[in-house]
């Protein structure tokens, strides 16, 4: 009795109704897949048209004069080596301040803790654009106009990496900083040799979110720098645009040449941004 009732098949109905399930799950993955083709086509499609016509000769062929025109009359050697050296001053500034007051947040115990971080939050929510006319009279004062530390010093503390650090830095086990202080480490030795390195995901987000949106900042280099010698990229392609308004094969080089940095940090990067995101979560 045993062996038969074992040897017994499932209904033809729960047959049908498993292949059925199957069928319309391979079919949503299918449609899932085409629209996301479709709408990977449609984000890239500018993005081609653009590098086509940066190439695209007098003749009509294809031709790199567009791109050494565009480098030469738009001076982007100068401005990519200010870019370069802002981006990378800012976004140090910014890991720096930003790993300390968010591992401050996350593990220290103090009075008012919760109301700082509230203001810190709030910050995020406030146009840089209003805070200008205050930033530039301290620069002003402080006889920064025109320098290196006007396109730094305003963007050097940010409360987007605060708070994401301080997400990530309350993800680690509080075990393992246990285990340091019991090694006789201190609180700056426990930051430094123990949350910085599992905190690499974070730091990496934090680095191409801030190298990013200085490359390409616009607004800083225009209002508070008038000296060419302090021209960015953003500067340098904006020049470009004023001054060939018609030479659209031109200005569409000069928008690779100033793309192109970002897009190849982008993608060097995605991986770890991809994994920082996901491990910095909302926690009380």
């Amino acid at each position: 009795m045993l062996s038969e009732s074992s040897d017994r098949k499932p209904p033809s109905s729960q047959l049908n109704f498993k292949s059925q399930s199957f069928d319309r799950d391979k079919v949503l993955q299918q449609l899932s897949l085409i629209l996301l083709i479709v709408g990977a086509g449609l984000v890239l499609l500018p993005l081609g048209i653009v590098v086509k016509t940066s190439f695209t000769s007098e003749g009509g062929g294809w031709s790199w004069e567009n791109y050494r025109q565009a480098w030469q009359r738009g001076g982007f050697l100068l401005a990519f080596a200010n870019s370069t050296f802002v981006a990378l001053a800012v976004t140090a500034l910014q890991v720096f301040t930003s790993a300390l007051a968010g591992y401050a947040l996350a593990r220290l115990k103090f009075r008012g803790k919760q109301g700082l971080l509230l203001i810190i939050l709030t910050t995020l929510v406030i146009p840089f654009q209003i805070l200008v006319i205050p930033i530039f009279l301290i620069l002003k004062w402080g006889h920064l106009i025109n320098t290196y530390g006007a396109l730094i010093l305003p963007t050097a503390v940010n409360g987007f990496g605060i708070f994401l650090l301080r997400q990530f830095f309350q993800t680690v086990p509080i075990e393992l900083e246990e285990a340091a202080m019991l090694d006789g480490a201190n609180r700056l030795q426990i930051l430094w040799r123990v949350m910085l390195p599992l905190a690499r995901p974070a730091l990496v987000t934090l680095f191409l979110f801030t190298f990013i949106g200085e490359w390409n900042d616009l607004f800083k280099p225009l209002v508070f720098t008038t000296r060419p010698e302090l021209q960015t990229v953003q500067l340098a392609l904006a020049g470009v645009q004023e001054q060939f308004t018609n030479d659209w094969k031109l200005m569409m080089a000069a928008v690779v040449i100033a793309t192109v940095p970002v897009v190849m940090l982008f993608l060097l990067g995605q991986r770890q941004l991809i994994r920082g995101i996901a491990t910095t979560g909302i926690k009380n």
